[in-house]
């Protein structure tokens, strides 16, 4: 095969390759996802199927030699030939031990997504060094990301395939190949993403990584001297502006569906243009100021069911405030399958409304029933039937007088409870007749929850340890509140204060917040028909 191979042009995304301790991988060790290091030696007979800590990523990242990759790159910057001839050996000694369908080798040698991220790793030592191994190998890499039954289209790993299979053929010379990349990739991005810029994903880390790998498919295109077809631009840019919406005032994203809560974007413009946006694709993100680290800041989940990297959580907010997160999600752990990776999945790991006794019905659709934007509050109204019977949440959040009031409802003859998940900076200060206060240091937010239509204080809230993930395989504990069961009952999320002073005259409800009072109606946050 090797000697009927045309030798094309090498498009190496070095830049795409991950950072690594250069001299630790030269002594035969290598550190991924966070984990400990582990020896996997320097001679040419590694044992590829270990996988010392059971981890998914971990085996990942090994089998997809991006590692390997950033040591080319290090040899095209630094010329020490002692790298590239590192790289070149292990590669050698990888398409050596892993034969497709041989025996013994490990299921992740060659998964569809280690394919797609190995593959721009030979391109690049391709540039460099030309055996017929090493073209055997690119050959075969190509036919496994052309082959239709293993594409993953409108998914991340789909974008990751078509990038790998264009600069393998033009490596390879098969233009047939580079076209079919980018047919694909363009109708995948179209499925993928919105005209508004929403990855069904569900996960704003997962914008962030698409839209960054969209960045690398479009100079990959460009250097193939093919031309970069207008909707896949489009697609990306639009991204761009999910992302950015989705970012907190601190800098990291909001952690909804598997979204770790430490990430932050880099790259990005600084925000700009409307303070709230709504997403048709299921988000609702709002902030007071763009630039500010103080602005307060919210999310709101609805739309389409559960899917891909998303969360049962529908209905649910977060919030941030005072310069600080308040509201907060469970995030994402790992991908491990563990009882504890499952849980931060369900609605219970989430600030959601739950029904009293009925059970939740996975993938059920959430409508945006109405809103309202004024100069200084917004309001939402949203409803579903995940549990059997319909639910309904509104959502009123005031700025300056910085407050978040939630309204929950159920149908005649059910109840519901609510569930509210505090940062881990923040822990109980106080609980008395329908208040809870949290503090960290001298700063205080209290949650109160009033019976609706009589504005009344409701006790008998449950306040007990929560955990959330506030990074990638770490875990944190926290406070969660839990409301008594009621029909209908409006909570209030009141920052910077121990003692909030509330007033009712009919169901009109004031709440002396530090910024000023806020009025509004305990029976219908949102006025929007």
């Amino acid at each position: 095969m090797f000697w009927r191979v045309r030798n094309g042009r090498a498009i190496c995304l070095a830049d795409q390759f991950p950072t690594i301790n250069v001299p630790e991988v030269m002594d035969g060790r290598v550190t991924f996802a966070g984990l400990p290091p582990v020896d996997l030696g320097t001679d040419a007979d590694i044992d590829w199927r270990q996988n010392p800590h059971g981890n998914r990523s971990w085996a990942l990242n090994l089998h997809a030699l991006r590692w390997v990759g950033r040591l080319v790159a290090e040899y095209e910057r630094s010329g020490r030939r002692d790298h590239l001839d590192r790289a070149a050996a292990l590669i050698d000694d990888w398409l050596r031990a892993n034969p497709r369908r041989g025996r013994d080798v490990s299921p992740w040698a060659w998964s569809e997504h280690a394919v797609a991220l190995r593959a721009p790793v030979l391109v690049c030592l391709s540039a460099h060094v030309r055996t017929p191994r090493l073209w055997d190998g690119l050959a075969e890499h190509g036919a496994v990301l052309a082959d239709p039954a293993l594409y993953r289209e409108g998914h991340n790993h789909g974008l990751d395939q078509d990038i790998a299979l264009l600069v393998v053929g033009c490596r390879l010379g098969r233009d047939r190949w580079r076209d079919l990349a980018i047919r694909r990739m363009t109708r995948s991005a179209e499925l993928a993403v919105d005209a508004q810029g929403v990855l069904h994903e569900q996960a704003p880390r997962y914008g962030l990584y698409v839209h960054r790998r969209l960045g690398a498919a479009l100079r990959a295109i460009e250097a193939s001297g093919a031309d970069v077809p207008a909707s896949l631009a489009a697609r990306r840019a639009a991204l761009e502006t999910y992302v950015v919406h989705a970012t907190q005032p601190d800098g990291r994203l909001a952690p909804i569906g598997d979204s770790p809560a430490d990430t932050r974007p880099t790259g990005f413009p600084p925000g700009g243009g409307p303070l709230v946006r709504v997403f048709d694709g299921g988000y609702v993100f709002g902030r007071t100021a763009w630039g500010n680290a103080r602005s307060a800041y919210y999310s709101i989940r609805f739309g389409p069911g559960r899917r891909l990297h998303g969360h049962e959580d529908h209905l649910g907010v977060t919030y941030y405030a005072h310069g600080r997160p308040i509201l907060v999600e469970a995030g994402f752990h790992s991908y491990e399958k563990t009882a504890y990776q499952e849980w931060t999945r369900s609605p219970e790991a989430h600030n959601v409304p739950v029904v009293t006794g009925a059970e939740f019905r996975p993938g059920t659709a959430t409508r945006l029933a109405g809103s309202t934007v004024e100069a200084a509050r917004e309001s939402f109204r949203l409803a579903d039937d995940a549990y059997g019977v319909r639910r309904t949440r509104e959502v009123l959040v005031s700025h300056g007088a910085d407050l978040m009031a939630v309204l929950d409802e159920a149908p005649a003859g059910h109840t519901m409870r609510s569930l509210w998940h505090f940062d881990p900076s923040l822990r109980l200060v106080s609980r008395c007749d329908g208040v809870v206060v949290l503090g960290d240091g001298d700063w205080r937010v209290s949650l109160l929850q009033l019976a609706v239509p009589q504005a009344r204080p409701v006790g008998g809230q449950t306040v007990r340890p929560g955990r959330v993930s506030p990074g990638y395989l770490r875990t944190e504990e926290t406070v969660t509140v839990e409301s008594p069961d009621a029909a209908r009952l409006l909570t209030l999320i009141v920052p910077g204060s121990a003692d909030p002073e509330v007033s009712a005259d009919g169901d009109l409800v004031t709440v002396h917040t530090p910024g000023g009072p806020v009025t509004l109606r305990a029976t219908r946050l949102c006025q929007a028909r």
